[in-house]
């Protein structure tokens, strides 16, 4: 039988990881690795690698410091998305209430296509202006 890869964790630059590792730990309800916690007692943080995992401790994402990260320009193509992140809700109610929680923690929306009744969804840029989708599956 043939071995594959397995996929550990999606990493998304940064100029701010815990900045963005926070973003995505509220947002989806994850936890950090052990040892990935922010400092206690006000200690400066000097995290360059973060990574978040889901209850069972699998990874599911990480944050890696970088120097310099130009924003996305989309839905133009000057600075495209290179990645994104989908997320579903089950409901259009859902979306809509996911789309308070995610504005509320620093997400900005760049498209509303909640009209569209095949596939309803908002495309976000988070803190460090990454799109992300949430859409009704």
């Amino acid at each position: 039988m043939a071995e594959y890869p397995q996929l550990l964790h999606t990493v998304l630059d940064t100029t701010q990881p815990r900045e963005l590792a926070e973003f995505y730990r509220q947002l989806l309800g994850l936890s950090y690795r052990p040892g990935d916690e922010p400092p206690a007692d006000g200690a400066p943080d000097v995290a360059d690698w973060l990574v978040l995992v889901d209850s069972d401790g699998a990874r599911k994402l990480a944050f890696q410091q970088v120097d310099h990260l130009p924003r996305s320009t989309w839905p133009t193509h000057e600075i495209p998305m290179q990645l994104h992140v989908d997320l579903t809700v089950s409901s259009g109610t859902e979306l809509h209430r996911q789309r308070e929680r995610a504005e509320a923690l620093g997400a900005q929306v760049l498209l509303d296509r909640t009209d569209d009744t095949e596939e309803p969804l908002f495309v976000f840029a988070d803190p460090a202006g990454h799109p992300f989708c949430i859409f009704v599956a």
